[in-house]
């Protein structure tokens, strides 16, 4: 009989999930809210993480753990507490840990050389049912900003793959068995479309918070988007490389210091920016400098500005 051509492909699968699977943590996290009428009511939410060290750290969505009270730490058929050591809601990240020293990390991949198309596992706790469970999807596009109720994310990963309540937190491995982003579920509209933060704003976030000791967030107050082929042939550019800005927000550094939407940074620092994450990384690199210098295309002329940034601490 011919050998099936999709068998080796699903075998391959199969190892990766098996590689992974106790590196994947469910987390139930219980606390008291307030009703409309002052009263407590006690809560209970379920969210996925994934180990990023054999002593005891994990990582998962900030908005899973948001809730004051318990968290309960599930890996391998095993409970653990769990605490949280820091958190950034303008990342959606947060970074927990468990008393345990012997762990077994993921690999942390690069999610700057990611490719659409490719692909990945999404791996997590889906409608809080036991996990970890599995679904394969693709990388549809990359780039992504989403915005809704009180938060803005930038730079996200999209994937067919099916990301739902229960899942955020939880991994989003390539075919390497590495980790290229962090799924989250906080976007309510997304239908049959999942989004993931990329790996490498997670590594920064770990940097930041290795080196002061806190979750920090540089700013200077602009929503940007890549500019692609299609908006630079529209706005009849010769450059396709940059950032269109798309909001600046009224009293920020960039507002008082002169940008304005519709501007388009093409530098950041003498650095070419071609998606929202090389602009966040550089603001992260110079963040003690205090300012950042932007090359800036406005009606078809290129100037510098010289902006400062502000920082803000979070966790």
């Amino acid at each position: 009989m011919k050998e099936n051509l999709l068998e080796p492909l699903s075998n391959e699968i199969s190892k990766l999930v098996e590689d992974s699977w106790d590196s994947v943590a469910s987390v139930i996290v219980a606390g008291i809210r307030m009703d409309a009428f002052l009263r407590p009511v006690p809560v209970r939410g379920v969210g996925s993480a994934f180990v990023i060290s054999h002593d005891g750290y994990l990582v998962t969505n900030n908005h899973v753990v948001s809730e004051t009270g318990s968290i309960e730490v599930l890996i391998g058929g095993r409970r653990f507490e769990g605490v949280v050591v820091t958190r950034s809601p303008s990342r959606d990240v947060a970074l927990l840990r468990v008393m345990e020293d012997e762990l077994k990390p993921l690999k942390l991949g690069d999610s700057d050389s990611i490719r659409v198309g490719e692909l990945v596992l999404a791996i997590g706790s889906p409608l809080g049912l036991p996990g970890p469970n599995v679904s394969l999807g693709v990388v549809s596009a990359v780039g992504r900003t989403i915005e809704g109720e009180g938060f803005i994310l930038e730079d996200l990963i999209q994937t067919d793959a099916a990301i739902n309540p229960g899942n955020s937190g939880g991994p989003l491995l390539n075919m390497r068995g590495e980790v290229i982003g962090m799924t989250t579920a906080m976007i309510p509209y997304a239908q049959g479309i999942g989004f993931a933060i990329p790996i490498n704003t997670i590594k920064r976030f770990m940097e930041i918070f290795s080196r002061y000791g806190k979750a920090l967030r540089p700013w200077i107050g602009v929503i940007t988007i890549p500019l692609g082929e299609h908006i630079a042939r529209y706005l009849s550019l010769k450059t396709s490389e940059g950032l269109l800005v798309v909001r600046v927000l009224r009293g920020s550094p960039a507002y008082l210091s002169g940008i304005r939407e519709g501007d388009i940074i093409i530098e950041a620092m003498g650095h070419s920016v071609r998606k929202v994450g090389d602009l966040r990384k550089i603001l992260e690199e110079y963040m003690e400098r205090g300012m950042i210098r932007l090359k800036i295309i406005r009606d078809y002329k290129a100037f510098n500005l010289e902006v400062p940034i502000a920082v803000e601490e979070e966790g």
